[in-house]
């Protein structure tokens, strides 16, 4: 009835508006922008009209749920239950080794006779990599030999004269002055001994030098270096030999200062290598203390396990637990939605025989992929809305889905 006398007045308001139009048409000099008026203000007044109705249509199926033009929504609904929910922070790393070492010579540069290895070899800590030119050295260790030996001649002559002198000294023959001179010419030769002694160990250390060895076991990594040229350990800026050791891997990141309070030594890390498909549980073995001033950030490293395959820089995925809740409630982002007051879900309810739509405000916490934490609103049994829940309302009638 409320219609029918809405759509009487509209036919009636329009009837009484073009009988007037005609009748001033006389009156009036321009009778066509008189008609285009009136017809723009009949057009307001049935939009008008017409959203009226279709408002109280809407008002009317939501209220009077047992008319029998209601038809019953078709939804998806799953229990609402305690799990385990974490958030992690994602960022990008860099593997890098704890063992990397750039070899130099230890007596300083030198010219190379041999070299022992290839780049990519494997060797292992303290095998001869490369052979400098050791000609010098061993002139020196010859000539600290022979030095050493002309000493030991000079000593055995002067131990004999002293105990001549002092066997002489004995039998009241000769001065006390003899006898101490010959005491101290021993002496003096036992120290150059001793000291051509130390000589000859340095020469043969620097001999030993021109022997470069592996400082770290690992893989070759650079070898730029070749017979005849001058190792120095570096070329311009290129280090000559570089030996990675991978036993000893870890990643390390910048963390963002904010999270500078829940991010430290301990905490639970998964690492993902993209490149060769692994995934890694460690947890953050270092984190600076102090905050780097340029981007604000601190330094963290996380040990990962050895990996043929991985090598040094890397990319890493590293995702930093940073909040967990053992038996949080949590739903799929998709089914929260936004009002004027806030956030809310639909959840199905009984009504007797029926199911009816509710609609729930809740307060959300972290996300987590496509899970979102329901700090408050949701409780552990409540059948939420999980299909259909983008055009329902409150009090909506519900038939469920078969599964």
């Amino acid at each position: 009835m409320f219609m029918k006398t809405i759509l009487q007045s509209l036919f009636i308001g329009t009837t009484l508006l073009v009988f007037i139009s005609c009748g001033s048409n006389s009156e009036k000099n321009n009778p066509l922008a008189d008609k285009k008026n009136a017809l723009e203000k009949l057009k307001t007044q049935q939009n008008t009209l017409t959203n009226q109705i279709k408002n109280l249509e809407s008002e009317i199926a939501k209220l009077d749920t047992s008319s029998s033009n209601s038809v019953a929504k078709l939804v998806g609904i799953s229990a609402v239950t305690a799990q385990y929910f974490a958030h992690y922070i994602d960022l990008q790393g860099n593997v890098t080794s704890d063992n990397i070492s750039y070899v130099s010579p230890r007596m300083g540069p030198g010219q190379v006779r041999s070299i022992f290895i290839k780049k990519g070899d494997m060797v292992k800590q303290g095998q001869l990599l490369i052979k400098l030119d050791d000609a010098v050295m061993k002139q020196s260790v010859i000539a600290a030999q022979k030095s050493l030996e002309t000493l030991k001649t000079q000593l055995s002559f002067a131990k004999d004269i002293y105990q001549r002198q002092n066997n002489l000294w004995k039998e009241g023959i000769g001065t006390e002055v003899q006898l101490i001179s010959a005491k101290n010419n021993v002496q003096s030769l036992e120290r150059q001994i001793a000291a051509g002694e130390e000589q000859i160990k340095v020469a043969e250390e620097q001999l030993r030098a021109t022997n470069v060895t592996a400082d770290v076991a690992g893989v070759v990594d650079e070898l730029n270096v070749r017979v005849g040229e001058i190792f120095a350990g570096i070329a311009g800026v290129m280090p000559q030999i570089k030996i990675v050791n991978t036993a000893a891997m870890k990643v390390t990141t910048e963390i963002p200062e904010n999270y500078s309070s829940k991010i430290k030594q301990g905490s639970k890390v998964i690492i993902n290598l993209p490149d060769i498909n692994k995934v890694f549980n460690s947890s953050v073995a270092t984190a600076s203390r102090s905050i780097n001033a340029n981007n604000r950030s601190f330094e963290v490293e996380v040990k990962i396990p050895y990996d043929a395959n991985i090598r040094p820089n890397q990319l890493a995925q590293i995702k930093f637990l940073d909040y967990e809740a053992t038996n949080a409630i949590a739903v799929n982002i998709n089914t929260v939605q936004t009002d004027e007051k806030g956030k809310y879900v639909y959840i199905a309810v009984a009504n007797g025989n029926k199911l009816m739509a509710r609609k729930k405000m809740i307060v959300v916490g972290e996300v987590n992929g496509q899970l979102i934490e329901i700090k408050s609103g949701l409780n552990a049994g409540d059948q939420l809305i999980t299909e259909g829940y983008q055009n329902i309302y409150e009090g909506q009638l519900l038939t469920v889905l078969a599964k």
